[in-house]
């Protein structure tokens, strides 16, 4: 079986993945598991929230994406990232520029975040098209202060900050400008570039968190908002009912996907942040996030039955909700 690009599937995840993790360790209050993007390790009254991802699909802003998209990871705990190491991977024939692109990246991003990155590694690999770097990012909090993706109620409503797509958009539009010119001027191309600062969710995740009511976070990365909602429902063994035209798509969003063909609620959606919160919480929730110009809606909601997950259509058909299988932006990279 050929797997695809982007994340394994699920099913090789339980099957294999998780059934290989060396020695249980009485600190390791949560390790691996499905939905799941980090891990919490007790050291006396703190918890550790440890969590790593790679950025693979993007050339231009790789460097503020690894320490963006990673300290998400982090914040979607309702914790806020402190530390970062880096493994920076670039393929044969950079040069010092390309570090030095990366490196400041990484910093200025950090700095915007109040992160330090302590350490890592950093080289030259055979059969690299294109670099890669990835980080692994830590936060530290009160003991048990927290929550995780795998920890919706039935009836919580889910919240979705921002829009679908993201950081497909800025990727595509930084990364396939020439091709994009063609149907986009340069006004909307500028615009969806800027996308990238859009990326980070650690202000509103904190604030959920604060406000209260807030049962579990997630940040719909790869497979988009489709793929972050499945992961919820899949590690809360829940259902879900969303419906789509309560789910906002910037115009620069539609019109790239239009060109490519592809899903917008399936393109890497870094910058959007899931929110399971309790209905009485919901409204207090969304007029902080929105006192703090953070556009919110309420997509959909949690269900009993795990085997009742639903996508209602913008005319009204009722769709199963697709299982995650290869992130949309790959689909469009692959068309030249």
């Amino acid at each position: 079986m050929k797997l695809s690009h982007g994340k394994i599937p699920i099913d090789i995840l339980k099957e294999i993945v998780f059934k290989n993790l060396g020695v249980k360790r009485d600190e390791v209050v949560l390790g691996p598991s499905a939905g799941i993007d980090g891990a919490v390790i007790e050291a006396g009254n703190r918890s550790l929230i440890v969590s790593m991802d790679p950025i693979t699909g993007a050339l231009e802003r790789i460097g503020w994406l690894a320490v963006n998209v990673n300290a998400n990871d982090i914040a979607t705990f309702g914790v806020e990232p402190a530390f970062l190491f880096s493994c920076i991977l670039l393929p044969e024939g950079a040069n010092r520029k390309i570090v030095e692109t990366i490196c400041v990246q990484m910093n200025d991003a950090a700095k915007q975040l109040n992160m330090g990155i302590v350490g890592g590694h950093c080289e030259v690999t055979p059969g690299l098209a294109n670099p890669i770097v990835v980080g692994c990012t830590m936060g530290i909090t009160e003991k048990g202060n927290y929550v995780t993706a795998g920890e919706a109620k039935s009836g919580d409503k889910l919240i979705l900050t921002k829009s679908a797509g993201i950081e497909g958009t800025a990727i595509l539009a930084s990364d396939r400008e020439k091709r994009l010119s063609r149907i986009m001027n340069a006004e909307i191309l500028r615009s969806a570039k800027g996308f990238f600062n859009r990326i980070s969710v650690v202000k509103e995740a904190i604030t959920a968190f604060k406000t209260g009511g807030v049962d579990a976070m997630h940040d719909p990365t790869e497979g988009g908002i489709i793929g972050g909602v499945y992961e919820m429902a899949e590690a809360s063994n829940l259902g879900m009912r969303i419906l789509e035209e309560k789910i906002p798509v910037q115009p620069e969003t539609a019109r790239i996907c239009k060109f490519f063909d592809i899903d917008p609620l399936q393109l890497i959606s870094s910058g959007a942040l899931l929110i399971a919160a309790k209905p009485k919480a919901t409204s207090t929730i969304i007029e902080k996030l929105e006192q703090k110009n953070i556009q919110a809606s309420v997509i959909g909601e949690f269900l009993k039955d795990p085997s009742d997950r639903t996508l209602v259509k913008k005319n009204g058909a009722l769709q199963v909700l697709p299982k995650p299988a290869s992130d949309h932006l790959w689909m469009a990279l692959s068309r030249e």
